[in-house]
């Protein structure tokens, strides 16, 4: 819809059970969000989308579930400990903090690519263009500065044995170090990939924008290791197969573009970002990298260990190329909230709000519905059935209007009735979220016909 913004998605999320403020009783946290017990089951959903389209229906990919803390070394050999950092300057009259990117990109609406421009253009590009802080209004930055964000923490339980540890900023590296565990206990022959969902932090300063940028998010992720004559290849393959995912799952095209990379990494040979048009403007979804041979060489020469795979055909050896495919669970789940979100004018002049989820991610596939409460032992029965099959939900407070509005809010998209006509013949009337029509199935059928109707290809 043209008209949506965040504050809707926030509070359809807030009061909904989608996603509620970390630490909300003491105040919040900043960049915090805990998932309440619909956004949970939404998350969840798709996660396991991702993983059936590219783990389980790819016999070329394995998964793993690497730790979160890693020896320190595997951070020196990233680069991540010398020079992982973001340009962040003050501002003098508030105190605040931002990323002087950001600061741009917001101002030019996309425009400008940031991304490309050095510390100097940067200041350069917000003194010209007067950008003020969005927080205070006032116009006197300090110098850009670059801030590391790695959580560092430590291990040991005395002060002085503690060795310096980080949360990882990435999943990535858990599946480059285990590269040769992957392939020697699968046997896999290259081209092959190691894909992991899992959490990362950094420390964010932004403000706002919901779960677009947070301090802690997870991370749906592949790395495809092949050689160089293939990777170009690959690497447009992953390109149309991340933007079809997304679409599958209901984003609309004419929300979606490619945008490549104007600055690359040294050692990348290419890159490209699917972008989705939020209601702040076009933002990354996610990423596809061709990162060279770079990851398993540094830590090849940080570990000491031969990262070489060999060829069981020709005996060639050599260290792979690596395609990176990664997706932020948090947000595309924001993505998919954004998208499905609607509000229809109906002919009795009353607005319903519905989310238009794909079936296949929305949290509860069906809900129960009692027309009376002196019905619910049959709804109940009828409840624990479907709920052996499907996440289902079961509600008897209200007018059965009500409870139909509060189903379409979170998305559900199929509601059971069950009225005094089932006691007699053992059928309910079900109810299509979209198109709001019903029609009468029996019990025993109930099973069959939603699986088919929730399937994800």
């Amino acid at each position: 819809m043209n008209n949506l913004t965040m504050d809707k998605i926030v509070n359809l999320c807030k009061n909904r059970g989608f996603v509620f403020p970390g630490s909300e009783i003491y105040g919040g946290f900043a960049n915090t969000w805990d998932f309440g017990p619909v956004g949970v089951e939404l998350k969840n959903n798709i996660k396991r989308a991702w993983w059936k389209r590219f783990v389980q229906e790819d016999p070329n990919t394995y998964g793993v579930d690497a730790a979160i803390l890693m020896n320190p070394k595997v951070w020196e050999a990233s680069g991540h400990v010398a020079s992982f950092g973001d340009p962040k300057m003050d501002c003098k009259k508030c105190k605040q903090r931002f990323r002087a990117d950001t600061l741009v990109e917001n101002h030019s609406k996309g425009s400008v690519s940031a991304e490309a421009m050095s510390n100097e253009e940067l200041e350069s590009y917000i003194q010209t263009h007067h950008i003020c802080c969005p927080h205070c209004g006032g116009f006197d930055w300090t110098a850009i500065r670059k801030f590391n964000p790695m959580f560092i923490t430590s291990r040991g339980t005395l002060e002085a044995d503690a060795d310096k540890v980080y949360l990882r900023p990435e999943t990535c590296q858990g599946e480059y170090v285990n590269f040769l565990n992957v392939q020697r206990t699968t046997r896999a022959k290259v081209p092959f990939a190691i894909a992991q969902i899992g959490k990362s932090f950094r420390n964010e300063i932004t403000p706002g924008n919901f779960l677009f940028r947070t301090i802690e998010f997870e991370q749906m992720e592949l790395q495809m290791f092949c050689k160089e004559d293939s990777s170009m290849n690959i690497y447009n393959q992953y390109k149309e197969r991340a933007l079809q995912f997304v679409k599958d799952l209901g984003l609309k095209e004419e929300n979606l573009r490619f945008h490549d990379h104007d600055k690359l990494a040294h050692y990348a040979k290419a890159a490209c970002d699917i972008q989705y048009n939020f209601p702040i403007g076009w933002q990354e979804l996610n990423g596809i990298h061709h990162r060279s041979t770079w990851d398993l060489s540094r830590h090849q020469e940080f570990s000491g260990k031969n990262m070489q795979y060999v060829d069981p055909f020709t005996n060639e050896k050599y260290i792979p190329n690596v395609i990176e495919y990664s997706i932020g669970a948090d947000r595309l789940t924001l993505a998919l909230l954004c998208q499905a979100y609607d509000e229809e004018s109906l002919e009795n002049g009353e607005t319903r709000v519905v989310m238009h989820f794909h079936p296949a991610i929305a949290p509860y596939k069906v809900c129960v519905l009692p027309l009376q409460k002196n019905l619910s032992e049959k709804a109940k029965e009828v409840y624990s059935l479907l709920s052996k099959e499907f996440m289902c939900d079961y509600d008897e407070a209200g007018s059965i209007g009500k409870r139909y509005r509060r189903q379409d809010e979170i998305g559900t998209p199929f509601c059971v009735t069950i009225d005094f006509d089932t006691l007699e013949n053992n059928t309910v009337t079900i109810r299509e979220r979209d198109s709001m029509e019903q029609i009468r199935l029996n019990i025993n059928d109930l099973i069959d016909f939603i699986s088919k109707k929730i399937k994800f290809n």
